[in-house]
């Protein structure tokens, strides 16, 4: 059957023969075209380990993984017939016949055997591992560990301090007078964000350069800017000019005569600049004097080109004072950054530790050294035949460094040959890069794919570019609005054209725009006893919040969603859930509290923030709050607030009348004790905090964490009383003092001052399986969809840098505020403030493409004036272009845009999720008899002699148990190797042996050992079978009870089963009459066992003599003998 359009267009795309360049629109199916490309080049003979597949985030990772190795799974146990079909849809050109489909179902198995695993993973992850495997010429620790990004602020604030009190106490002390911000964490995390420009440490030369100024500029040099001489002869015909013009003229002549300008300074410039200046220092010269005052015009003609040539000359005085400034302040940072990130840096590789930016860093550092670079590629290059790359659109300019010198050799060498298949697939989506504060560069996209269009067609392997059109997620309408939004100027930075299909197009969908709620001039109502800072019923905020609340629960009473079934040719309904909305926001502000807040007040189900402060967590204060007592027991606020949460569930009244008749002086801790000694009250919260503080020196915060949630019953009372998401909260406390234990010495005091230091921010998951409404950013969402999907947070933005960091072609100032910012960092700026214009489109496209059905677009506050100042004001004006109609909403009149029938097709009825009926408590009064643990024989100890008499050493002794065990060793993993590596690797292997210290001549050992291996007639022996091969069963010949051992080595032949097992005995037999017993009903246990497992054959059972390298085979007599004389249990 002929694929339809959609599908034909991921088949060509996954096509294992073509290096690909993929533009994939959301929604897409780009994961799928993904693990069939890795299928694909399974089935072609590709080695997994020869695959390498790199991802953005783990989940990405997780979620490729997870769906290969399930198709993989259903292709080793599939029908043939299904098999095929399966093959055939996944547009393999092969011959399908049963060593194909064979082929097919070992893949599997083949995955998860490769040697390192399926190379699944993201880019951090593979640089990793990349540095793990070559250390040293990394110049990196081999047992480095993976700092997070907490481990990475306390480090950062820990170099302040020393820095601070240290020999670079200036250099602080000279940042200090310019910073004025209140986040000096995140100021010094910009500032290793940017390690490479400020370790490049620019001389004062260059940096004035950038500002052109010269090294010794200063503030005084502005001056001679704005007055060259003349200026006040300039006056005198300014103000005889004026006699003739209005009277505002004259008053500004008068102004200026009355400045002395005979020696300008300073001063002079500030005062004479506000009369040629407007207020953003920019000169007058542009509008004066105004066209429109006729008379004023025609006064000053004949002097004006003077006037404004000094008014220019005043505004370039101003811009060169900033320059000053800026220059000022630039060279204290980097006076500051510069030793600050040499010390960071110096304190990781101390403490052996890595930062994510490193591991990018470092590992294009090493495959960019011409010293190693070639080897380090050699050595990779024969594991790595094909390289794709997803979420190319969010990859940085140093991890496409890291793509392009992997793939280097596939145009270059030995790896350019034509006759080695090699293959470079990217996938992405321009429009959907939006996290450039992580360093993505959507440019680099088109950059990257000019420069593999170019590598690939140098060695006759061109690049196909190719394009997924098709979504499968959205509906037409959705999609009709997307393309229509994104036309003109809202099209930059999104790509060269935007064009959507859907894949669904008879898919019914709706996008509704509702009016905007505009701030109310009046007082918002409140209750007298509201807090101060809880914004009142009638804020626009709140009210928007409320409506939103309001018509999802009357959408979920009331409204359906068409859906069709599997197989199903007509559209039918279901009814609404929680699950089906998800709620987007620009960012985490008033509106995303008011919106969670409203939902739960209206009973709505729904799964909170996306994501959470751990130290703002109700449920992690209390347990923070009790461990604060259990620190110090005279802290009466710590204990109150424990007392009242949910951990013990006091009211206000117990609480009152424990505190309030106590006498001066004496603690709550104390009171509460003298009065259960009294009359015996509160004795469980006695029991429980007695416990505590009992543990408390003797536990590690995380487990005596764990035994107040689990013993004391914390976790379920924290839980009936906060509700579910109180888990998330108190399961990050636990992985907290987990992460905390891994980087200091455990104790509880540390452990509090280490959770204070700073608000730690929990990201949690939100899927759609528990069917709560989901509230979250845009970038959150990125990867999600859902049916319903809301924007509310769609008004004006103010249009800022964010940060305190300005940055240029590698080049790094410290932004200036925006009064005194020189013209040439402002320009800087509005490069910056355009790129986060483009950005800001590429979220609203996000947001809009995670709509399946019905898209809502809200709005509470300004919106702007112009069409694309806000994404209301952008949709709307898109909706103009559409054929809408009027939509009524309870906030007036909105706009509806709809394709297909909504309400038509049957209702179908919710699928009943089975419910699990509780167990009832059936207890018998008598306990149950402790069951008989059932024990095994070990066939070396079923009793008889196991060495002969005059043996040097007795069987138990501790030589000859060293003896014996070393040999055993040797003669499991020598075998295998070369014989001239066998010698030091076995010098190599009892080294570090535990019982080699017992040996005393441990050459003659290994020279035991060899000629044992080495010897030509048991050859045999070494050249096949298994080793250490472990055997357990019952044994009818030993009245049913079952044995456990090991066979040292066993054979198996066409019909015979050989087992042999190793004696390193001194005196050896020189018939099997004169085995001794323990060996002979040792080796009968083996023969029995193995005629279990292997019915059919013959089963032969030997004994290897180390010390002659001889061979005994005991007969099945003395055998059965042998067993007959055990006395079992």
């Amino acid at each position: 059957m002929k694929p339809n359009d959609a599908t034909a267009r991921q088949i060509e795309a996954a096509d294992p023969s073509q290096s690909t360049w993929l533009s994939a629109n959301a929604g897409s199916g780009k994961t799928r075209v993904l693990t069939d490309r890795v299928a694909r080049l399974l089935l072609a003979g590709t080695r997994p380990e020869n695959v390498l597949c790199l991802t953005y985030t783990k989940a990405a990772a997780s979620e490729m993984q997870n769906r290969l190795f399930q198709r993989l799974g259903e292709w080793a146990m599939m029908p043939k017939a299904t098999l095929r079909d399966q093959l055939v849809e996944l547009g393999t050109d092969a011959v399908i016949d049963d060593d194909y489909l064979s082929n097919a179902r070992t893949l599997f198995a083949s995955a998860i055997e490769a040697p390192g695993g399926l190379k699944i993973q993201t880019i951090h992850s593979f640089c990793a591992g990349v540095l793990r495997r070559f250390p040293l010429e990394a110049e990196v620790s081999p047992q480095f560990k993976e700092m997070e990004d907490r481990a990475a602020q306390l480090l950062r604030e820990e170099v302040l301090d020393e820095m601070a009190t240290g020999e670079n106490a200036d250099v602080v002390a000279g940042l200090a007078q310019h910073y004025t911000g209140s986040e000096i964490g995140s100021f010094l995390g910009s500032i290793t964000a940017r390690r490479t420009a400020f370790l490049a440490n620019p001389n004062a030369n260059e940096l004035a350069k950038t500002f052109n100024l010269s090294t010794d500029a200063c503030r005084q040099d502005a001056v001679k800017i704005a007055f060259v001489g003349g200026e006040d002869g300039l006056v005198d015909d300014l103000v005889d000019a004026c006699k003739d013009a209005t009277k505002s003229y004259q008053t500004v002549a008068a102004k200026l005569k009355a400045i002395d300008l005979t020696s300008p300074n300073l001063d002079t410039l500030f005062a004479v600049s506000s009369l040629h200046l407007y207020s953003d220092k920019s000169s007058k010269s542009r509008n004066w004097p105004q066209s429109n005052h006729k008379s004023s015009v025609e006064a000053v003609a004949h002097i004006v080109d003077d006037v404004h040539a000094w008014m220019d000359r005043t505004a370039a005085a101003f811009d060169y004072l900033n320059c000053v400034t800026a220059f000022e302040k630039t060279k204290a940072l980097f006076a500051f950054a510069t030793p600050f990130v040499q010390q960071y840096e110096a304190k990781k590789a101390q403490r052996a530790a890595l930062d994510f930016d490193d591991l990018i860093g470092k590992a294009k550092a090493l495959l960019d050294d011409t010293n190693v670079a070639q080897w380090v590629l050699f050595r990779l290059d024969g594991g790595v035949d094909h390289v794709l790359v997803d979420e190319a659109q969010d990859t940085s300019p140093d991890q496409w460094d890291i793509v392009r010198l992997l793939t280097q050799e596939f145009s270059t060498g030995i790896g350019a040959n034509p006759d080695r298949e090699r293959t470079v697939f990217v996938v992405g989506d321009k429009k959907q890069s939006i996290y450039s504060f992580q360093g993505a560069d959507p440019e680099g996209f088109d950059r990257m794919r000019d420069h593999f269009d170019g590598e690939l067609a140098n060695v006759g392997k061109p690049l196909q570019d190719r394009e997924l059109l098709y979504s499968f997620r959205s509906s037409s309408a959705v999609l009709e609005l997307v393309d229509r939004t994104f036309q003109g100027e809202m099209a930059e930075g999104l790509g060269d054209h935007i064009k959507h299909l859907a894949f669904k197009d008879d898919m019914p969908g709706r996008v509704d725009i509702w009016p905007v709620v505009e701030p109310s001039d009046k007082p918002e109502e409140r209750e007298w006893d509201d807090p101060v800072d809880l914004k009142g019923r009638t804020n626009h905020k709140v009210v928007l919040a409320t409506q939103i609340a309001t018509e999802i629960k009357r959408m979920i009473a009331t409204e359906t969603l068409p859906v069709k079934e599997n197989d199903a040719t007509e559209w039918s309904r279901r009814k609404i859930t929680p699950g089906d909305f998800l709620i987007l926001v620009q960012r985490r502000s008033d509106l995303f509290s008011e919106i969670i807040s409203a939902c739960k007040s209206a009973g709505l189900e729904i799964a909170g923030a996306d994501r959470l402060k751990l130290g703002g967590e109700l449920a992690v204060k209390d347990v923070s709050a009790l461990l604060q007592f259990i620190s110090l027991q005279d802290d009466d606020l710590s204990l109150a607030a424990a007392l009242k949460s949910p951990l013990f569930g006091w009211t206000e009244k117990q609480l009152y009348d424990l505190a309030q008749p106590r006498p001066k002086g004496q603690s709550l801790w104390e009171a509460l004790r003298k009065i259960n000694e009294a009359t015996g009250a509160h004795s469980n919260t006695i029991e429980v905090l007695n416990d505590l503080r009992n543990n408390a020196d003797f536990l590690r915060p995380y487990d005596l964490i764990n035994r107040l949630l689990i013993r004391h019953h914390g976790r379920q009372n924290l839980i009936a009383r906060l509700g579910h998401e109180a888990e998330d909260g108190i399961d990050a406390l636990l992985s907290q003092a987990l992460g905390y234990e891994s980087s200091a010495v455990p104790s509880l005091t540390g452990f509090l001052t280490w959770l204070q230091t700073e608000d730690v921010t929990v990201k949690r998951q939100m899927d759609s399986a528990s069917d709560r409404i989901r509230v979250m950013t845009v970038h959150g969402a990125k990867g999600l969809e859902a049916p319903i999907v809301i924007l509310p947070d769609t008004t004006k933005r103010k249009r800022e840098v964010r940060g305190d960091l300005l940055m240029s072609d590698g080049s790094v100032f410290w932004k200036p505020k925006a009064n005194v910012m020189p013209e040439v960092l402002r320009h800087v700026q509005d490069e910056m403030l355009d790129a986060q214009d483009r950005e800001r489109r590429r979220l609203l496209y996000v947001a809009l493409t995670r709509a399946e059905n019905w898209l809502i677009v809200a709005a509470a506050g300004d919106i702007g004036k112009e069409t694309h100042d806000s994404w209301h004001s952008t949709v709307s004006d898109a909706f103009e272009h559409l054929d809408t109609t009027d939509h009524l909403t309870e906030l007036g009149v909105g706009k509806r845009f709809s394709r297909g029938v909504w309400d038509a097709g049957p209702l179908i009825a919710p699928t009943k999720l089975m419910t699990n009926t509780p167990a009832k408590a059936e207890f018998s009064p008598d306990l149950p008899g402790i069951p008989e643990q059932v024990s095994t024989l070990s066939p070396s100890n079923l009793g008889g002699a196991k060495i002969m008499p005059g043996e040097t050493y007795t069987d138990a002794s501790e030589l000859a148990l060293a003896w014996g065990n070393i040999i055993h060793v040797l003669l499991e993993l020598l075998p295998p190797m070369k014989p001239e590596h066998r010698r030091a690797s076995a010098e190599g292997l009892i080294k570090n042996h535990a019982e080699v210290g017992l040996i005393p001549d441990t050459k003659a050992l290994i020279d035991e050992a060899l000629r044992t291996i080495e010897n030509s007639e048991l050859s045999w022996v070494f050249d096949s079978g298994l080793s250490e091969v472990p055997i357990s069963a019952t044994l009818p010949t030993l009245n049913g009870e079952r044995v456990f051992g090991i066979i040292d080595r066993l054979i198996e032949t066409e019909n015979e089963i050989i087992a042999i097992d190793y004696k390193s005995n001194r005196m050896v037999p020189s018939s099997p009459r004169e085995t001794p017993d323990g060996l002979r009903r040792q080796i009968a246990a083996y023969r029995d066992a193995l005629r279990l497992v292997y019915p059919t054959y013959r089963i032969r059972t030997l004994l290897l003599w180390t010390k002659t390298g001889t061979v005994t085979e005991l007969p099945d007599d003395m055998l059965d003998a042998a067993l007959e004389a055990v006395t079992t249990p």
